[in-house]
């Protein structure tokens, strides 16, 4: 295969740079607790400062991994598969989830909505950023909206992105982990003054799992 072919592939989202893919639990939002397995795909420019997963940004350190190959993998472990990153929508999610709802399992994404949205998602999380925002599509599409708080500004960021989503998106803030002592008596005095707001907490890294 030629480079300009390689590269065809991973446009048309035939490839997709696996940075890894490991079953667990879900530790975040509204399915937390439940098991899941999850498809970290490479790639991603918005470039958060708190980041947790930094290494995933260049895509050129992942290998361009076959969707089919993604997709036989995962439904040996589960009927719930999550798409992640990185930011996934880099690419083209339309062969991966077309496949993975062929073989009838769930499809579930977390994303900064920063991209166009592909794919067919049986699930949405959407968790917008201060720095590439989302596009508008995404907003009207969102099962959940998941914002970050690092410091009190963004309590204002996240009541301006609850504007945008429909009616039935649930609500979400949930601390950075490095900020998880200090923002965590705010988010929940926040919440009980405005509980149209839930708590979300990464409960993965409390359990010391992926």
């Amino acid at each position: 295969m030629t480079r300009r072919e390689r590269q065809q592939l991973i446009d048309q989202g035939h490839l997709l740079p696996l940075m890894e893919e490991f079953y667990t639990i879900q530790g975040e939002g509204y399915h937390k607790g439940t098991a899941a397995y999850f498809v970290r795909i490479g790639g991603c420019d918005v470039g958060c400062h708190w980041c947790d997963v930094k290494e995933s940004w260049l895509p050129e350190l992942h290998p361009a991994t076959e969707t089919t190959k993604i997709v036989d993998n995962a439904i040996k472990y589960s009927d719930i598969i999550v798409v992640t990153g990185g930011e996934p929508l880099t690419w083209d999610m339309g062969p991966l989830t077309e496949q993975l709802k062929a073989k009838g399992v769930q499809t579930h994404i977390e994303t900064s909505g920063a991209y166009k949205l592909t794919g067919q998602w049986d699930w949405i999380c959407l968790s917008p950023k201060k720095i590439k925002l989302p596009t508008e599509e995404i907003y009207d599409k969102a099962h959940e909206l998941k914002c970050i708080i690092y410091n009190k500004d963004d309590f204002k960021f996240a009541e301006e992105q609850a504007a945008k989503v429909n009616d039935d998106c649930i609500l979400y803030l949930q601390p950075e982990w490095s900020k998880r002592d200090k923002m965590m008596p705010q988010i929940v005095d926040y919440v009980m003054t405005n509980p149209k707001w839930k708590v979300s907490l990464q409960t993965h890294k409390y359990l010391n799992i992926p």
